[in-house]
């Protein structure tokens, strides 16, 4: 780890050339030249930040994305179990056909002139 948070800054600024120019030249999804450089940006980045907080008791306002780890997540986000089953075999409800009282079709056309009062002329 580097103490001069100056010297750590540059390294980490490298880190994000290097990663630029893996992720440029990337050849497939997984490619390992990018994986390494986004590992090793996330090492310099670690290191800038430690060496920020030693140095003056500051720290970023960012930190490093660990991936997709199951391991550490709440246990009952996204696990599917009996009462999530039990919920999806009920059949649906049924849906308003929003017939009136009176078996007629009741269709809204909008306000007709008795239904309006013009409030802001102050005619309320």
């Amino acid at each position: 780890m580097t103490a001069d948070p100056r010297a750590a800054l540059t390294t980490l600024i490298s880190a994000f050339e290097r990663h630029l120019e893996a992720c440029a030249s990337r050849r497939g999804e997984d490619d390992p030249v990018v994986l390494a450089a986004a590992d090793d940006l996330a090492d310099a980045f670690e290191a800038y930040d430690d060496a920020l907080l030693t140095a003056y008791g500051e720290m970023t306002p960012m930190e490093v994305y660990e991936g997709d780890d199951d391991e550490g997540e709440d246990e009952d986000e996204d696990d599917f179990d009996e009462e999530d089953e039990e919920e999806t075999d009920e059949a649906p409800e049924e849906l308003d056909d929003h017939e009136g009282d009176d078996g007629e079709d009741d269709v809204y056309s909008g306000f007709d002139g008795e239904d309006y009062e013009d409030v802001g002329r102050g005619n309320a």
